[in-house]
């Protein structure tokens, strides 16, 4: 496979660590990544399979799946720009960009082209990532080579593209969300007397812990809750306090809210 990236920023950059540490699983033959100025990735020259250009025609030209991971207010530009060299016969068009449909992309490059909406998040970089997928017609074919993409580096799910949105807040956006309830925690357990290092470890690790026992057990997780709290114990007494305070109610509110201001953008 031989892949490239158009528009290598955060996101861009996360995929392609992702890409570089699960090689061998994704069979990346070569992997160009595109910026205006590449000085920044210069420290990935060294690996064999990398090319450095800020010419994205020459990278699409090269390569038989093309990510595009521009800003949304840049994508249709840059899909102007390539669409010369694009072959439908060849190429697989994969946009990462945050909000912009399929049927966008269509009215640049045509519906005969094989065009997958993904969206990931930032935990690719360490093969974490939960990626929402979808095609359009001509892309249903190829949803295999989005998987074989971003199954190597986390798990995927096909989605309704209409969900797209929704997936976003969750997946994307919620990254932060959980950044923000470790950091809480963290704070909580320095008041608690933790060293401010000794407390991100323990909350890093027990968010970790809470996680894996729901993908191994496949439980709900209430009834992993159920499983430490015991009658008129401090773990009940914690939980029913933040929910007096809005624990969840205030989780809620928060993706709503992500998810009003993105369907405006």
């Amino acid at each position: 496979m031989k892949i490239a990236i158009i528009g290598v920023g955060n996101l861009g950059y996360s995929i392609a660590l992702g890409i570089l540490s699960q090689k061998k699983e994704i069979n990346c033959k070569s992997l160009y990544l595109t910026k205006r100025n590449t000085d920044s990735l210069a420290h990935l020259e060294k690996v064999s399979t990398v090319r450095l250009t800020n010419d994205n025609k020459r990278a699409v030209k090269y390569s038989d799946v093309v990510i595009v991971a521009v800003l949304p207010a840049q994508l249709k530009e840059v899909l102007q720009e390539i669409k010369e060299v694009i072959n439908p016969k060849k190429h697989t068009i994969i946009s990462v960009a945050t909000g912009r449909t399929i049927e966008e992309i269509e009215s640049v490059l045509g519906n005969d082209v094989s065009i997958l909406r993904c969206m990931p998040n930032t935990a690719i970089a360490v093969g974490q990532s939960m990626t929402c997928i979808s095609a359009n017609k001509k892309g249903e074919k190829n949803i295999y080579i989005a998987k074989t993409v971003f199954n190597a580096l986390g798990q995927t799910l096909n989605i309704e593209e209409n969900l797209m949105q929704a997936a976003t807040v969750i997946c994307a956006s919620g990254i932060a969300f959980w950044m923000r309830l470790i950091r809480a925690t963290t704070q909580g357990a320095i008041q608690l007397g933790f060293h401010s290092e000794d407390a991100q470890k323990l909350s890093m690790q027990t968010c970790l812990g809470a996680a894996s026992l729901l993908i191994d057990s496949q439980s709900h997780p209430e009834q992993e809750i159920d499983k430490v709290t015991t009658p008129s114990g401090c773990t009940i007494e914690g939980l029913n306090e933040m929910e007096h305070q809005g624990l969840s109610s205030s989780l809620i509110k928060g993706l709503v809210t992500s998810y009003e201001k993105i369907s405006e953008i």
